[in-house]
């Protein structure tokens, strides 16, 4: 065979391949069985192995992943990925018809998908090829899966039909079918490994594999439910959907385009009496708005479109009986118990364990071990126990008592006035919270270092890290040879930890983990003091005169900063080169040239991230807003940005600038 034959032999078999995946994953009609399709895919992999320079991203062969680790970038999306509003009751589906009906004025149409229980996500196609795949992450930004999402069969890595526009977004949810799920966790069993808790989280876990060869190996799908673009071919939702099934995209079948709340809410109790003969898990049913001149009439609330609902079927009940109780310590040392069941099958999954959340809950319940007790599962990843059968307790069964001292370390619990959980105060000698201030000390919204959990779980464990401030002695000879690094992710992680010591003085409070200290109280404190050691030598009454900062969060910090082992640590933190004080071009709120003014930020901006678009406008003395309001003195509007926010911003006569225009007026 010579190169021309070669590469002609190599382009049929894409094609046919190409052509059996989306007989066999998208509408589920196979011709061929799986030996002759492992055949032409061997066939293929050896001509493109022998045949190099014919290497093709998109090529079917590509599918079966890759063996090397993979690191996610964090990458902005184009359209936010926005929340729907969750609803389980006829009377407030009623409500959101009425105030649809009565902001339009005229007739409209709905269209009714199916609420997929997976991740969700984002897919990007140029000129008809699959470029990138994003997760949700928290709506602004998510994790650059691409090399993952490749291997899922039912995705098209290159579109056949040349109709569709040439750039555009189309999200889905990566779902783990019940077979496929079920399969799973036999192996799983036989290999003595532990099962996955449903098929969601096997989905969503899968889906953040760093092998791609390892996802390649389960069986993921893909549903997708929604198109993004500037030239779609449609200006509705439902026949957008419909072209996407065109160009090969897999659509469900149960779509519908319905004319008014009663058909709604008709389909609803179809779908509720065959879900679980569904091939996977739904949670609900989404209704939208059919049309995009409606939807963008409609808007947006700060989090979640007007011109849609999710519908949520109500939770199952199963009864078992508790057998014990486990108690889990937080980060901050909250104590949470956990009820460990005799296994149910409760919504297609096997469970297990169930939340008690406190000790309150434990005694309004009156639970005893040995109880025969009601199991709901809702939203929550962990079911919770809602009741008690009387009826089946023994006569010798004794009231449940609540741990005194912390499971981790032995300390005597506390429980201060007014809070609803137990906590173990011993937080630098605690290794559940030790390790978990590390975690959240790394997090994105605090020094934003690239490492996973299960890092911090590696470095924990073998001793390299025991607090936050060791991780700035850490050396790329520290690191290499150890599982999961090799000389470059050595490199990228000790380059992201020096990175991090440009965060600003804000995100290192927030970074510290004290209690009750969350983003926005940490940057309330570093505009009121001008250094930690301002903060230090306060006392609770001098805090609480800063805004937003109450008795509650004025005594944790007191407490957190008399500890010799806090100060031990910022001074620690201190010499690595940490910010512990404002820099010189921070201005202060009476100073800077937003000084007073009231800010809203909406849409998607390119020389700001949106966490620094805040940290330059809280500089400069500006306060951020979530809505726009009679109180909004200022509009910063971004790309892609709500209409709504637009539209009201513009009824209320509120100034609107663009990113360009701010820098212009801090220059």
């Amino acid at each position: 065979m010579n190169r021309e034959e070669a590469f002609q032999r190599i382009q049929f078999l894409r094609e046919e391949l190409d052509k059996h995946n989306q007989l066999y994953y998208v509408l589920n009609q196979p011709q061929i069985s799986d030996y002759e399709y492992d055949i032409l895919m061997n066939e293929l992999i050896g001509l493109e192995s022998e045949y190099s320079e014919y290497f093709d991203i998109h090529s079917p062969s590509q599918r079966v992943g890759s063996d090397l680790n993979q690191e996610f970038k964090q990458v902005e999306h184009r359209y936010p990925m926005l929340s729907l509003g969750n609803t389980y009751s006829e009377e407030e589906l009623r409500d959101f018809d009425f105030r649809i009906r009565k902001s339009l004025g005229e007739d409209f149409e709905y269209v009714c998908e199916l609420k997929y229980d997976g991740a969700a996500i984002s897919l990007l196609y140029e000129n008809g090829e699959l470029s990138r795949a994003v997760t949700r992450g928290d709506g602004e930004k998510g994790d650059d899966v691409t090399s993952n999402v490749r291997t899922i069969r039912s995705i098209p890595l290159r579109l056949k039909t040349r109709e569709h526009p040439d750039v555009f977004e189309i999200r889905g949810e990566i779902i783990l079918p019940r077979e496929g799920f079920l399969r799973m966790n036999r192996e799983r069993e036989e290999r003595g490994e532990l099962l996955f808790a449903n098929p969601r989280n096997a989905a969503s876990g899968t889906l953040k594999l760093q092998n791609s060869s390892l996802v390649a190996k389960r069986p993921l799908d893909c549903m997708f439910y929604s198109l993004h673009g500037k030239k779609l071919p449609y200006n509705n939702h439902y026949d957008n959907l419909k072209a996407a099934s065109a160009w090969g995209f897999k659509v469900s079948e149960h779509i519908r385009k319905i004319g008014n709340i009663h058909s709604v809410i008709t389909y609803i109790e179809e779908i509720g009496k065959s879900r679980h003969e569904l091939p996977f898990e739904i949670d609900g049913i989404v209704i939208k708005v059919n049309d995009y001149s409606f939807q963008e009439k409609l808007g947006f609330t700060a989090k979640s479109p007007r011109w849609a609902i999710s519908y949520k079927y109500k939770a199952e009940q199963a009864a078992t009986k508790l057998l014990s109780v486990d108690f889990q310590v937080g980060r901050t040392g909250a104590v949470t118990p956990v009820a460990n069941l005799q296994p149910v099958l409760l919504a297609g999954t096997r469970v297990k364990r169930a939340s008690l959340h406190n000790a309150d809950q434990i005694s309004l319940l009156d639970l005893r071990i040995g109880d025969t007790v009601f199991v709901e599962k809702g939203g929550e990843i962990i079911p919770k126990i809602t009741g008690v059968d009387l009826s089946f307790r023994s006569d010798g069964s004794k009231p449940f008592e609540y741990i005194t001292h912390c499971p981790d370390c032995g300390s005597l619990l506390r429980r201060d006035e007014g809070e609803a959980r137990h906590y173990c105060p011993n937080e630098y000698v605690c290794r559940t919270q030790m390790k978990g201030k590390i975690e959240h000390f790394v997090s994105r919204k605090a020094m934003d270092i690239n490492m996973a959990e299960a890092t911090v779980d590696l470095f924990f464990s073998t001793g390299l890290v025991r607090d936050p401030g060791d991780l700035y002695s850490l050396k790329k000879e520290d690191l290499v040879g150890l599982e999961r690094f090799a000389e470059r992710s050595a490199e990228n992680l000790i380059q992201s930890i020096r990175e991090s010591l440009k965060r600003p003085y804000s995100r290192v409070l927030f970074a510290l983990g004290i209690r009750y200290i969350g983003e926005t109280v940490a940057r309330k404190l570093a505009m009121a003091f001008t250094s930690i050691d301002d903060i230090i030598s306060s006392d609770p009454e001098t805090l609480m005169e800063v805004d937003e900062i109450g008795e509650r969060i004025a005594l944790s910090l007191s407490e957190y900063f008399s500890r010799k082992e806090s100060l031990q640590l910022i001074e620690k933190l201190r010499q690595a080169g940490l910010n512990f004080r404002q820099d010189s071009s921070h201005q202060s709120i009476n100073q800077g040239k937003l000084s007073g003014l009231n800010i809203v930020i909406s849409g998607v901006f390119t020389r700001f991230s949106r966490e620094a678009l805040k940290e330059t406008i809280e500089k400069n003395g500006g306060k951020i807003l979530s809505a726009v309001s009679g109180n909004t003195d200022l509009l910063i509007a971004g790309e892609n940005m709500g209409p709504a926010k637009l539209g009201k911003a513009k009824s209320l006569n509120v100034r609107i600038i663009s990113e360009e225009e701010l820098l212009a007026l801090l220059e």
